[in-house]
Protein backbone atom coordinates (compact mmCIF):
# COMPACT_ATOMS: atom_id res chain seq x y z
CA UNK A 1 0.00 0.00 0.00
CA UNK A 2 0.91 3.73 -0.80
CA UNK A 3 2.45 5.48 2.45
CA UNK A 4 0.35 8.02 1.27
CA UNK A 5 -2.49 6.79 1.10
CA UNK A 6 -1.96 5.49 4.74
CA UNK A 7 -2.46 9.20 6.13
CA UNK A 8 -5.85 10.08 7.23
CA UNK A 9 -7.57 12.99 5.55
CA UNK A 10 -9.34 13.63 9.16
CA UNK A 11 -5.57 14.87 9.84
CA UNK A 12 -4.91 16.54 6.70
CA UNK A 13 -5.77 19.96 8.14
CA UNK A 14 -3.38 22.26 11.05
CA UNK A 15 -6.39 22.52 12.73
CA UNK A 16 -7.63 19.24 13.10
CA UNK A 17 -4.38 17.79 13.39
CA UNK A 18 -3.66 20.19 16.57
CA UNK A 19 -6.44 19.74 18.15
CA UNK A 20 -5.73 16.16 18.19
CA UNK A 21 -2.26 16.35 19.42
CA UNK A 22 -3.75 18.62 22.40
CA UNK A 23 -6.41 15.62 23.24
CA UNK A 24 -4.14 13.28 22.62
CA UNK A 25 -1.72 14.59 25.92
CA UNK A 26 -4.92 15.62 27.53
CA UNK A 27 -7.73 13.49 28.72
CA UNK A 28 -10.37 16.28 28.16
CA UNK A 29 -9.77 20.28 27.82
CA UNK A 30 -12.66 22.91 27.56
CA UNK A 31 -13.05 25.38 24.45
CA UNK A 32 -11.82 28.25 25.81
CA UNK A 33 -8.62 26.49 26.50
CA UNK A 34 -8.94 24.84 23.19
CA UNK A 35 -9.40 27.92 21.77
CA UNK A 36 -6.50 29.99 23.26
CA UNK A 37 -4.07 26.83 23.29
CA UNK A 38 -4.31 26.92 19.37
CA UNK A 39 -5.21 30.75 19.17
CA UNK A 40 -8.49 29.95 16.55
CA UNK A 41 -11.66 31.93 16.48
CA UNK A 42 -15.07 30.48 17.96
CA UNK A 43 -16.16 29.76 14.75
CA UNK A 44 -13.45 28.22 13.57
CA UNK A 45 -12.28 25.78 16.63
CA UNK A 46 -16.33 24.65 16.26
CA UNK A 47 -16.59 24.01 12.28
CA UNK A 48 -13.12 21.55 13.40
CA UNK A 49 -14.30 20.26 16.21
CA UNK A 50 -17.77 19.48 14.04
CA UNK A 51 -15.67 17.36 11.77
CA UNK A 52 -13.66 15.56 14.27
CA UNK A 53 -17.37 14.37 16.09
CA UNK A 54 -18.93 13.53 12.88
CA UNK A 55 -16.11 11.43 12.11
CA UNK A 56 -16.22 9.84 16.13
CA UNK A 57 -12.85 11.16 16.97
CA UNK A 58 -14.07 12.82 19.83
CA UNK A 59 -16.53 13.06 22.57
CA UNK A 60 -17.77 16.48 23.22
CA UNK A 61 -19.37 17.15 26.88
CA UNK A 62 -21.90 19.69 27.48
CA UNK A 63 -22.87 20.78 31.11
CA UNK A 64 -22.86 23.41 33.77
CA UNK A 65 -20.43 24.69 36.27
CA UNK A 66 -22.95 26.60 38.56
CA UNK A 67 -24.72 28.67 35.82
CA UNK A 68 -22.36 28.81 33.22
CA UNK A 69 -22.41 26.72 30.43
CA UNK A 70 -18.83 24.40 29.59
CA UNK A 71 -18.28 22.29 26.50
CA UNK A 72 -15.27 19.63 27.55
CA UNK A 73 -13.65 17.46 24.59
CA UNK A 74 -11.96 14.21 25.23
CA UNK A 75 -10.85 11.72 22.22
CA UNK A 76 -12.70 8.56 21.84
CA UNK A 77 -10.59 5.38 21.49
CA UNK A 78 -11.25 5.64 17.88
CA UNK A 79 -9.95 8.83 17.70
CA UNK A 80 -6.52 8.14 19.30
CA UNK A 81 -5.99 4.91 16.92
CA UNK A 82 -6.75 7.13 14.10
CA UNK A 83 -4.66 9.80 15.10
CA UNK A 84 -1.53 7.12 16.17
CA UNK A 85 -1.95 5.59 12.76
CA UNK A 86 -1.85 9.23 11.31
CA UNK A 87 1.34 9.54 13.46
CA UNK A 88 2.93 5.66 12.51
CA UNK A 89 2.35 6.87 8.63
CA UNK A 90 4.11 10.03 8.52
CA UNK A 91 7.15 8.59 10.59
CA UNK A 92 7.19 5.86 7.80
CA UNK A 93 7.30 8.24 4.69
CA UNK A 94 9.56 10.71 6.87
CA UNK A 95 12.06 7.24 7.13
CA UNK A 96 11.75 6.07 3.36
CA UNK A 97 12.32 9.85 2.67
CA UNK A 98 15.77 9.37 3.83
Amino acid sequence: MNLIEQLNKSFDNRIRLGIMSVLMVNDKIDFITLKHMLQLTDGNLASHISALEKAEYIKVHKHFVGKKPQTTYSPTAAGKKAFNEHLDALEKLIKRSK
